[in-house]
C-alpha cells in the first residue's frame, strides 16, 4: 500500500496527454502490490506452519506439585472399584513450598453421592479457576483440577496461554491439599456449589471422563489453551456428553467467574429439595446468598493443616468444614425426575 500511494501521487496530473505513460505506472504498481501480497501472504503460512508443528512434550524440568501424572487400574472382579495413583495430597506450608506426598487411593464408584463446583478467583470477578470434587457416601470427597503444567521458574500468563505456552496437566488430590493452598496459602477467595439433579448414572459417567481424560493426556500430551482448552470449558465439555441439552451453550462457559450464575439459571443450584427435608422453611436462595453460604475462606481460617497427616483424619476435617452450612442435594431418583426439578428451579431463579 505504501508502493501504491507514492506511485499514485506521483502519477501525470495531465490523464490525456500521458495516457500511455500512466498505463504504464499502473501495471507497475498492480505488480508491486500483487508482490507485496504474496510475500506477506507467504510469511503468514510459514508462521502458522511453525506455529502448528509446534508439539507439547511429556518430559520438562516440571514443578513439584504438576510432576507425576495419574494413573489407575480397575479391579477385575469389579470394575466400579478403581485405584489411582499419584492422587497428590502436599502439605503446604507457603503458597510456594510444600513437603510433596503423592498417594494411591482405591475409591468405589458404586458409593459416588454427588458432585460439587469450586470456583477460585484470583484476577477479579470474571477469571476463575474451575475445580471439580466427587463426593462419596463413606469416603472423603476427591477433587479434580486441569492446569498448566508449569515447568520450574515459570509462572502462568493468560495471554501466553493464546500461544502452545504450557502444556495441560489434570490433577487428582484430596481437598486438604489443592483447595487449602488457595484459600490458606494464596489468599484466593473460594466458593464451593454443590450441583443438583443429578443422577448417579450421570456422576459416574463424568468420574469416568475424567479417567479417560487422564488415559488420553498419558498416551499424548496437549496444550492449554486460555480460551478453548481451559479449567473450566474442558469440565463442560466433558459434562455435555453426560447431560447433553440439560447444559445449554452459553457465553459464561468461557467467562470463568460467573460459571455460578450459569448453574444456577439452568437450575442446577437447588435448595428446595434438602431445605424442605431438614424443615429448615427457607425459600430458594438467590444468587447472592448462593455467594454468601458458599464462600468457604471464613469457614477454613487458621485450620490446622498439618495434624493427624498420616491417619487421613485432616482430610476429613478440612472437607467437612467447607460444607458448613451448605445443603447437599440428593441424587435424583429419575431422568424425569431430574430434569422437572431443574426447570422447575430454574423458573424460580429467573
Amino acid at each position: 500500500m505504501r508502493h501504491w500511494t507514492i506511485d499514485a501521487k506521483q502519477a501525470p496530473q495531465n490523464i490525456t496527454a500521458d495516457r500511455q505513460a500512466s498505463g504504464k505506472k499502473t501495471t507497475t504498481q498492480q505488480t508491486k502490490v500483487k508482490w507485496l501480497i504474496g510475500l506477506y501472504a507467504a510469511i503468514w503460512c510459514l508462521g502458522v506452519g511453525w506455529f502448528i508443528s509446534i508439539e507439547p512434550q511429556q518430559q520438562r524440568e516440571w514443578m513439584p506439585e504438576v510432576s507425576q501424572k495419574i494413573t489407575y487400574e480397575r479391579d477385575p472382579n469389579n470394575p466400579d472399584l478403581i485405584t489411582l495413583t499419584n492422587v497428590r495430597n502436599f502439605d503446604w506450608h507457603t503458597e510456594d513450598d510444600a513437603t510433596a506426598r503423592w498417594e494411591t487411593r482405591t475409591i468405589d464408584m458404586s458409593k459416588l453421592s454427588g458432585v460439587d463446583v469450586a470456583n477460585s478467583y484470583w484476577m477479579g470477578p470474571l477469571i476463575a479457576h474451575t475445580l471439580v470434587s466427587f463426593r462419596f457416601e463413606d469416603d472423603r470427597p476427591l477433587a479434580f483440577s486441569f492446569e498448566i503444567r508449569k515447568e520450574q521458574g515459570e509462572s502462568f500468563s493468560a495471554l501466553a496461554g493464546f500461544f502452545r505456552r504450557y502444556e495441560l496437566s489434570l490433577i487428582a488430590a484430596e481437598e486438604r491439599d489443592i483447595i487449602y493452598t488457595r484459600t490458606n496459602k494464596r489468599g484466593e477467595q473460594v466458593y464451593l456449589l454443590p450441583v443438583s439433579h443429578l443422577q448417579q448414572r450421570e456422576v459416574k459417567s463424568l468420574f469416568e471422563s475424567y479417567l479417560t481424560a487422564a488415559d488420553e493426556l498419558n498416551a499424548k500430551p496437549a496444550w492449554y489453551n486460555t480460551l478453548t482448552s481451559n479449567c473450566t470449558n474442558i469440565i463442560f465439555y466433558m459434562a455435555r456428553l453426560v447431560s447433553g441439552d440439560r447444559l445449554p451453550w452459553d457465553y459464561r462457559i468461557w467467562v470463568s467467574g460467573w460459571l455460578p450464575n450459569y448453574l444456577y439459571d439452568v437450575g442446577m443450584l437447588d435448595t428446595n429439595s434438602q431445605l424442605n427435608e431438614q424443615q429448615h422453611g427457607e425459600q430458594n436462595w438467590s444468587m447472592d446468598t448462593w455467594y454468601e453460604r458458599t464462600h468457604i475462606n471464613p469457614k477454613v481460617r487458621g485450620f490446622d493443616n498439618q495434624s493427624n497427616l498420616e491417619s487421613g483424619i485432616n482430610s476429613r476435617e478440612f472437607s467437612t468444614q467447607i460444607r458448613q452450612g451448605i445443603p447437599i442435594p440428593p441424587l435424583a431418583d429419575s431422568q424425569a425426575s431430574a430434569e422437572a426439578q431443574a426447570q422447575s428451579a430454574a423458573q424460580a431463579s429467573n
